[in-house]
């Protein structure tokens, strides 16, 4: 067992997180992974309405009696989120861990105090981790440029920037970015975080609510198998290479090209349907990070935190022990 400053404050086994994924942070996967001593975050967004989000909530307590938490990403979108009210189900349904990303949480930070919630906030970059410190944030989840999603645009790599963010921040850092295995999470300690969190590694489970195909193409994927698209629009994401990914890159390079050129080719919904629901890889949008390259199987989440945890247990028992020597 490895005790960290994360794990003792949130209340968990192990020091490995499911950070939230849209359409992939649903109550069967979040129950696994808190089954398996981690902490995983239920996506609220993922749910249609704040009632179903209540729902969601309930069918995850009636598969666990382990902490979770919820994810809470705020976005500016073309029809307003009523996000009071998906925070005022979070504070009512009794979960006490929510993850913040996108938007600055000030708005929201006042409600969830007083619901006795501790806030993780999501950053890209050390500038924005103190800034939500200076906010009350409980933790911080950095994101090195190796992600999947949005690692902003100063392309930092975690092996910088979690130890840049360590040197700052006084609260718990989780690691994320690039993490599947006990070598990382040893990595990650060792540069100063409290926590790994893994997002590609659990789509790869068991548990995960997408079809095979994405999980079998995971496992075959090495660290190449990303592309890095939107950087046009400010908007840089990681997402995995296929025909669609490639044909974005293609148009948005082009001379007076918008977002607009790219917006039926990236629609979530189409990734979510085509991808994640059909097995379609070609037919959408979808997301994965470097970590790819160190997946060689799909496993059930209490097989791949067992297995982290072990890893992670034998790289500092034996193997970095032995280097000492004798004095």
């Amino acid at each position: 067992m490895l005790t960290t400053r994360f794990t003792e404050e949130f209340g968990i086994e192990n020091p490995i997180v499911c950070g939230g994924m849209t359409a992939v942070g649903t109550a069967e996967l979040i129950a696994a992974v808190a089954n398996a001593g981690a902490l995983g975050f239920l996506t609220a967004l993922t749910q249609p309405t704040p009632e179903d989000l209540a729902a969601e909530i309930a069918k995850v307590k009636s598969l666990t009696d382990k902490p979770f938490g919820i994810n809470l990403t705020i976005l500016p979108t073309l029809n307003p989120v009523p996000y009071d009210e998906y925070r005022d189900a979070i504070i009512e349904g009794g979960v006490k861990i929510v993850e913040t990303a996108g938007a600055n949480p000030e708005p929201h930070m006042p409600a969830f105090k007083a619901g006795g919630v501790k806030v993780v906030h999501k950053a890209v970059a050390v500038r924005h981790a103190l800034k939500a410190e200076k906010l009350g944030v409980d933790a911080i989840s950095i994101d090195g440029f190796e992600c999947a999603g949005h690692p902003g645009e100063d392309d930092i790599p975690g092996l910088i920037l979690i130890a840049a963010a360590a040197r700052k921040l006084s609260i718990p850092i989780v690691a994320s970015g690039g993490f599947a295995n006990g070598a990382g999470l040893v990595a990650a300690l060792a540069l100063g975080a409290d926590a790994i969190n893994m997002g590609t590694r659990f789509v790869a489970t068991n548990e995960a609510p997408v079809h095979q195909n994405v999980k079998d193409q995971i496992v075959a994927n090495d660290e190449r198998s990303t592309k890095i698209i939107f950087r046009e629009f400010r908007n840089t994401a990681r997402v995995a290479r296929n025909a669609i990914s490639e044909e974005i890159a293609d148009i948005s390079s082009q001379i007076g090209s918008t977002f607009a050129d790219v917006a039926h080719l990236a629609a979530g919904e189409r990734g979510r349907r085509e991808v994640l629901a059909n097995g379609n890889m070609d037919g959408g949008l979808w997301w994965a990070g470097q970590s790819q390259g160190l997946i060689d199987e799909v496993l059930s989440c209490r097989e791949v935190v067992e297995s982290i945890m072990a890893e992670a247990e034998a790289i500092i028992d034996k193997r970095l022990s032995n280097m000492r020597g004798v004095s």
